[in-house]
C-alpha cells in the first residue's frame, strides 16, 4: 500500500515541509532506502549520512536543517518512524479467539473467551488464562500456572508447573520458565539433588527473548520485577530476585540468590556469581565476572569486575605493556643486571 506524504504527516502529527501529494512507497534505513521511500533521522549526529541516502522524504527532528528534501518534523523521529513503517507492513491476519481443536487442553483449566490457543499448545490441569492471551503452537503449560491478561507466549515456551504471569508478558520461543534449579548436596561421594519446591513469578510488563531460562525457587519463587527485558540465551538461576526495569543482554548469566536492584543494566555476556547483591541503576559492562555487591549507581567492568574508570586505565596498560617489558629489559641490560638479548 502506498501513502502520500500528507496522510503518514498526520499519521504521526508531524510538521510537513515539502510536497504534500509525493507518493511514498515504502519505509526504510538511511542506507537501505531507495527513491519513493522515506526514511529517518533520529537527531544531529546523524545528519550527515541523510545526504547520501536516495530517498525521497524523512522524518526529522524538528530544528534539523535538510536543505529542501521534504521532510516530516517530530519531537520523536524514531517513534514516529515506528508508526510510519507499521503501515506500510501487512499485519498478519488476526484470529479469531478459540482453541484449536488439536490443541490439547485439560476440562479443568480457565481460560477466558476472548484468549486464543493454536494447534498443537498444551495446557494442563489448574491453568489459569486472563483475557486476550496469545498461545502458540508447541507452547506446554503445566499445572496450576497463573497467567494474567494479554500474555503472548511464541513456539515451544515451556512453563514449569505453578508459573505465575502478570499482564502483558511475552516469552519467545523455545523459553524455559521453572525448570529445576542447579542444587546438590555431596553426601557419601555423590552429589544428591536438592528438591526445588518453589516455582518463577514473573511481574507485568516483562520480555523475555528466544532460547532464554528462568529456574525455580529452591522453596520460595524466583522473581523478574515489572518492566524488566531479557535478550535471548540468558540464564536465572534458583532464588533470584530481579528488579524492575532491568536490562539483561544476550548471553549473561545469573548464579542463584542473586538480587538486583531496579534499572540495573547487564551487557551481553557478563556473569553475576551467587548471592551478590546489585544496587539501584548498576551498570555492568559486557564479559564482566561480578564477584561482589555493587553499590547503587556504580559502574563496574573487567573479570573480577572492578570500578569501570579503573578497568579502562587498566586496559590501556595492558596496551603498553609490550613497550614497557623492552624498556625494563633494556634498563637492566644497560645496568649490567641482564646479558640475554633485548628483543
Amino acid at each position: 500500500m502506498d501513502f502520500t506524504v500528507q496522510h503518514l504527516a498526520e499519521l504521526v502529527q508531524g510538521k510537513l515541509h515539502g510536497d504534500p501529494k509525493q507518493i511514498i512507497t515504502g519505509a526504510h534505513s538511511l542506507e537501505e532506502a531507495r527513491a519513493g521511500e522515506i526514511t529517518f533521522v533520529e537527531n544531529d549526529r546523524h545528519a550527515p549520512r541523510l545526504k547520501k541516502s536516495q530517498a525521497s522524504a524523512a522524518v526529522v527532528p524538528v530544528h534539523l536543517k535538510t536543505n529542501g528534501l521534504t521532510v516530516i518534523r517530530v519531537a520523536d523521529p524514531l517513534s514516529a518512524f515506528v508508526q510510519i513503517a507499521r503501515a506500510f507492513q501487512n499485519p498478519p491476519p488476526d484470529l479469531a479467539p478459540g482453541i484449536d481443536p488439536r490443541a490439547s487442553v485439560n476440562p479443568t483449566a480457565r481460560i477466558s473467551a476472548d484468549s486464543v490457543i493454536h494447534a498443537f499448545a498444551n495446557i494442563g490441569p489448574g491453568v489459569t488464562l486472563g483475557s486476550r492471551c496469545r498461545i502458540s503452537s508447541g507452547v506446554s503449560i503445566a499445572a496450576n500456572c497463573r497467567l494474567g491478561d494479554d500474555v503472548t507466549l511464541y513456539p515451544n515456551v515451556v512453563l514449569y508447573e505453578r508459573t505465575v504471569l502478570g499482564d502483558r508478558v511475552t516469552i519467545h520461543a523455545n523459553a524455559v520458565i521453572g525448570a529445576d534449579g542447579f542444587g546438590y548436596r555431596l553426601q557419601e561421594g555423590r552429589h544428591v539433588k536438592v528438591p526445588q519446591l518453589g516455582y518463577v513469578e514473573i511481574e507485568s510488563d516483562v520480555e523475555i527473548g528466544a532460547g532464554s531460562t528462568i529456574d525455580r525457587g529452591t522453596f520460595e519463587a524466583t522473581r523478574i520485577g515489572a518492566g524488566t527485558k531479557i535478550d535471548n540465551l540468558v540464564q536465572i538461576a534458583h532464588n533470584c530476585h530481579i528488579g524492575r526495569h532491568n536490562l539483561l543482554v544476550s548471553q549473561v548469566g545469573v548464579a542463584g540468590s542473586v538480587r538486583t536492584g531496579d534499572y540495573v543494566i547487564v551487557a551481553g555476556q557478563a556473569g553475576l556469581a551467587d548471592h551478590v547483591t546489585i544496587g539501584e541503576g548498576v551498570v555492568v559492562g559486557s564479559k564482566s565476572g561480578v564477584f561482589r555487591d555493587v553499590g547503587p549507581g556504580e559502574r563496574v567492568l573487567g573479570a573480577p569486575a572492578t570500578s569501570e574508570r579503573v578497568q579502562k586505565r587498566i586496559f590501556v596498560c595492558l596496551d603498553k605493556l609490550p613497550d614497557l617489558i623492552r624498556d625494563v629489559k633494556r634498563i637492566k641490560q644497560s645496568l649490567g643486571f641482564e646479558d640475554h638479548k633485548v628483543d
